[in-house]
């Protein structure tokens, strides 16, 4: 096997860009409306911008769950649709639906009933908890919204259908930001809610996607024709290989998201300034990584339909030269934060404290960026879609539990290091599990066989 078979065809990449491009744009669009809430709330104080930062952590954590239900199932669905077996491919969209709706469930009633105890686990500064708890308030419905809406797409874009998806986040986009600026101001007669007014604006947008999304898929959508009385149907035969596949997925993302509240735990109690500081370095990073989570959807799926073919051999040579694409985008981008880094942070109105502190910030994010472009990649994309869920959970629990949180609340609240080292190891983890993916991919073992029966 020479090298250039390493490198790709034209073909290869043409089905690669038709799928990564509408995905990245698609994220691109969410970054940008996360962008425009941050750059509102922070004309109206550090206390508003830290509490809908923190806050927000907690429907990343439903966020999360829903895209490892979702991704889960898509390991599934982009296999049997390689495999052209549409009846279980239904099944798995039933049981993954309805794994939905009990973590909407679970989710809408802990805001109900204790906001004010999940805002304690951010933050122990009254003016925040009040801001937090008005904020989950508003958004309480949006649990079962955005959990529709997000594993419908990720099960579109499974099969090839990545378009709808992408008309119905640049509409949101526009929907989300015109009711930011009418409610957080208090524009056009409506009443100036401030921090309430950017979760009402978030609400308004989840609704109109759960609207456009769910139509799309249970009224119009003729590839997958999955239709609202297919949630009766039986799906007995396939439970055993869902949870085989699909639970490590689940728990290994639902870890991530505990992790990356842990992180905003250590965060919360550093301070005001240093919250604020990583509000504006979030948005950044998620701007510098779009392309790198469409190319990591995009291995996902072609890896599935290379496989459900039962091309295994060209899985794993797909596999390198994903992973060479990562280690490409992840330079690329850590060259363009440190270019952009202080101009981006000048724009903000933040303290000079947390101007200063978003300086380190930004220099840390580019450093870890060049790994974590190729962690996604393999353990998003290829490594996931091969069915290799199991060790990946391993992955995430291993590092992220026993070096990132542990190192990085010492490094914060301990040892009391700069910005940099402390971003550094509460990130460690993207480097660890970097190499440890990259042994992986190399061994093979990572291709597992799926079966429908």
């Amino acid at each position: 096997m020479s090298f250039k078979d390493y490198l790709g065809d034209r073909d290869f990449y043409r089905e690669m860009m038709r799928i990564a491009i509408p995905i990245s744009l698609q994220q691109l669009i969410t970054v940008g409306i996360n962008l425009m809430d941050t750059l509102m709330l922070s004309s109206m104080g550090d206390a508003q911008l830290s509490a809908s930062s923190l806050a927000g952590q907690f429907i990343n954590i439903f966020q999360i769950c829903c895209m490892g239900i979702g991704m889960g199932a898509s390991v599934l669905t982009a296999r049997f649709w390689g495999m052209k077996d549409k009846h279980a491919l239904k099944q798995t969209i039933t049981i993954m639906l309805r794994f939905c709706l009990i973590f909407s469930t679970v989710f809408t009633l802990a805001s109900c009933l204790v906001p004010q105890w999940i805002m304690l686990l951010y933050s122990n500064e009254a003016d925040i908890i009040h801001y937090g708890v008005s904020y989950l308030r508003w958004l309480i419905p949006t649990y079962f919204c955005m959990g529709l809406s997000l594993t419908c797409t990720i099960v579109l874009r499974s099969v090839g259908q990545v378009k709808i998806p992408l008309i119905c986040s640049i509409l949101a986009f526009f929907v989300n930001i015109f009711f930011n600026w009418v409610f957080i101001f208090g524009q056009l007669g409506a009443p100036r809610m401030e921090i309430a007014g950017a979760a009402l604006g978030t609400l308004i947008a989840r609704i109109f996607e759960l609207v456009f999304i769910c139509g799309f898929f249970f009224f119009k959508d003729q590839k997958i024709s999955y239709r609202f009385h297919h949630l009766r149907m039986s799906c007995g035969v396939l439970v055993k290989e869902y949870f085989r596949v699909s639970i490590p997925v689940l728990i290994s993302d639902s870890l991530l998201a505990l992790g990356n509240n842990a992180v905003a735990m250590v965060m919360g109690r550093i301070g005001k300034a240093f919250v604020a500081a990583n509000s504006v370095t979030t948005v950044v990073q998620q701007l510098s990584s779009v392309l790198t989570q469409g190319i990591s959807n995009a291995s996902g799926i072609i890896t599935g339909h290379t496989m459900g073919q039962g091309d295994y051999e060209k899985a794993q040579r797909q596999g390198y030269t994903f992973l060479g694409l990562g280690l490409t985008i992840g330079c690329v981008a850590a060259l363009v934060i440190l270019v952009l880094k202080d101009p981006i942070i000048n724009y903000y109105q933040v303290t000079p404290e947390a101007k200063a502190i978003a300086g380190q910030l930004m220099l840390a994010v580019s450093f870890i960026m060049i790994f974590q472009s190729m962690n996604s990649i393999l353990t998003k994309g290829v490594l996931r879609a091969g069915g290799d869920t199991k060790f990946l959970m391993l992955g995430d629990i291993l590092f992220l539990w026993v070096a990132s949180i542990p190192l990085g609340a010492l490094a914060g609240l301990v040892w009391h290091f700069s910005a940099f080292w402390i971003y550094t190891l509460l990130k460690i983890d993207q480097i660890i599990k970097c190499v440890w993916c990259f042994f992986r991919l190399k061994s093979g073992k990572w291709m597992k066989k799926i079966s429908a029966h």
